[in-house]
């Protein structure tokens, strides 16, 4: 693997960031790690590792860890955000200042912000560039089935550099491969962001089936159907189709809708115990993108003028007090149509 030496800044100290962090580290490069909090900063800097997010997994020493934006962006080679979402604008607002928008941007946030619909590139590169657009042309987005805890744990894996730029996709291939973390390029930023954002919501629903006791049919049509929904309106604001049979989709929606780490999916199986959104939201350290993102979804949906049922039935448990099992029957009783 080509050598990366430069630094590199990582901003956000969840699991999937310190996750990145860790991965780029350990073959050496130098990573700054920023983290919202000065509590937070110190309990990594005296344990060495990421109690709060990420506990059991020692970090290299060549992480530091800053909650000084400034410090930790100046000099970068590249930049990885992975922010969650909700808090992704204020952050980039907060940090553009001292950021080179001319270096290496990735984004891993996976998600879709409700006030305006746009995905997080975009969201990004509203707030760090005079001219959005010429940013965008270089933006790279990552996404994949990417558990935090089986990479830290050293499984292998797979991923997707998604860019319009071939030439920016391949400079985070390179940041980002190992012979445990296997990257691909692909053109279709669009379609592997909506890939990442909208799967998140089909596995609150398969965690919701299972939790019901419902099964494995259950799920796997849960599932397809969810596909077929996210494809449709991926297609629908300018995705490429192939791009949902792909790692970033088929491949994250099978991880995200079948594993217990998936906090997603697990949100899902408590809805159906029943807990409410609140009680479940209270009680996570990290945050369960699906929850945020079906809102985002409908609305998107609506105004595209494209059928998500499984959306509507998720988000009608999360926001709108619907029972589970009343949502599980809505989806069984639609009218009768062709497949495809």
């Amino acid at each position: 693997m080509t050598e990366w030496t430069d630094p590199v800044a990582v901003i956000g100290a969840g699991a999937w960031g310190t996750t990145l962090a860790r991965m780029v580290a350990q073959r050496g490069t130098p990573v700054r790690l920023w983290a919202v909090t000065r509590e937070l900063v110190l309990e990594i800097e005296e344990n060495r590792e990421n109690v709060s997010y990420l506990p059991g997994f020692e970090l290299p020493e060549t992480i530091t860890v800053s909650s000084d934006g400034a410090e930790v962006l100046d000099g970068a080679s590249a930049v990885i955000w992975v922010v969650p979402s909700q808090w992704l604008r204020e952050t980039a607002a907060k940090l553009a200042p001292d950021l080179d928008s001319s270096v290496l941007q990735v984004c891993a946030t996976k998600g879709i912000e409700r006030a305006t619909g746009m995905r997080m590139s975009e969201v990004l590169c509203e707030e760090l560039a005079d001219d959005p657009e010429v940013l965008q042309d270089e933006f790279v987005a990552l996404s994949g089935p990417n558990l935090s805890r089986e990479i830290c744990e050293g499984h292998p894996a797979l991923s997707v550099a998604a860019s319009t730029s071939e030439e920016r996709s391949a400079e985070a291939q390179r940041l980002l491969t190992s012979a445990r973390f296997r990257v691909y390029r692909n053109p279709d930023i669009i379609g592997v962001e909506l890939c990442g954002a909208l799967k998140n919501v089909i596995a609150i629903g398969a965690g919701m089936s299972d939790g019901l006791g419902y099964g494995s049919n259950a799920r796997a049509a849960l599932m397809t159907r969810g596909l077929a929904e996210m494809r449709r309106l991926g297609v629908a604001l300018g995705a490429h189709p192939q791009t949902f049979a792909g790692i970033a989709g088929m491949g994250d929606l099978v991880t995200t809708c079948t594993s217990r780490l998936s906090r997603n999916y697990s949100t899902g199986r408590r809805l159906a115990k029943g807990e409410t959104r609140e009680q479940i939201q209270e009680s996570m350290r990290a945050v369960a993108e699906g929850v945020f993102t079906s809102r985002a979804e409908v609305e998107l949906a609506t105004q595209v003028g494209v059928e998500v049922p499984v959306a509507e039935a998720v988000h009608g448990v999360l926001f709108e007090g619907k029972d589970v099992r009343d949502a599980a029957e809505m989806l069984m009783t639609r009218e009768q149509r062709a497949e495809f």
